[in-house]
């Protein structure tokens, strides 16, 4: 039996301790941004690296160099192998997690899938956790099910459909166990949907802070919104996009 660690991100990857062995992939997507239609998987790649690279930060060819090959390497997983997916609570790894195990589910024979989350204070980061608490938290992972990882990838699928009430109620008739993860993150998710101003939930907290701290200062609205928001775990990339749009429309909160 061959040991596999899905990681969220490559923070994770060099944070993870060595004493961990296995073989290591990295999932290297956002798909709480962006378009993430696709009829097959090639063509959501190719929508995902337009989108991707749509940001200025991002060199033209870099989703295809360095997220797809990692996609592909879970695609080789097979029935030798015990998989571990280190993802945590907030709704960016959340969506991403939904997508791992609808690959996983859809595309390979593995049936052992074991979820590591981060310690109870930490659910939305592993990155403040120590050498022996990731350790604890390996230790303590739980294995994911046949009824339950069935049940978890249908929720990409109705993710990539908007179909957020299939979802909630996908969560809370059969997927009792993992209430408690996916109900905060699918809400929150729900509303990010546009008000009469065409504003969601993290645009609104983006606002109340600039008007707070009186500050178009991106850097210093940033902490706070990431502090405030933590359920989303946006990184820098998605809130300046935000913040940049904001600004540029000049809007004031309403009360």
């Amino acid at each position: 039996m061959k040991v596999t660690h899905i990681l969220n991100g490559d923070s994770l990857r060099q944070q993870l301790p060595s004493s961990i062995s296995g073989n290591v992939i990295v999932a290297r997507e956002c798909l709480v941004d962006g378009n993430v239609q696709g009829d097959s998987l090639e063509a959501l790649f190719e929508n995902r690296a337009q989108f991707i690279e749509s940001y200025q930060e991002v060199a033209h060819g870099t989703y295809n160099e360095s997220s797809v090959p990692e996609f592909e390497k879970m695609l080789k997983l097979t029935e030798d192998d015990k998989i571990f997916v280190w993802f945590e609570d907030d709704l960016f790894c959340q969506v991403n997690y939904w997508f791992v195990i609808y690959l996983l589910a859809n595309y390979t024979q593995v049936n052992e899938v074991f979820l590591v989350r981060p310690n109870r204070g930490n659910e939305y980061s592993f990155g403040f956790m120590n050498e022996s608490q990731l350790v604890l938290s390996y230790k303590n992972s739980i294995l994911v099910t046949g009824d339950d990882f069935a049940q978890i990838a249908k929720l990409w699928p109705l993710f990539q459909q908007e179909n957020y009430s299939k979802m909630l109620d996908i969560t809370h008739s059969a997927l009792t166990n993992y209430e408690f993860i996916l109900k905060p993150a699918i809400k929150a998710q729900i509303e990010r949907l546009p008000d009469a101003q065409g504003l969601g939930r993290p645009q609104r907290s983006l606002l109340a802070i600039i008007n707070e701290l009186n500050s178009k200062e991106f850097a210093v609205v940033f902490r706070l919104f990431c502090q405030r928001e933590a359920i989303y775990s946006f990184g820098d990339l998605q809130v300046k996009r935000m913040f940049d749009a904001l600004i540029l429309r000049d809007l004031t909160i309403e009360n």
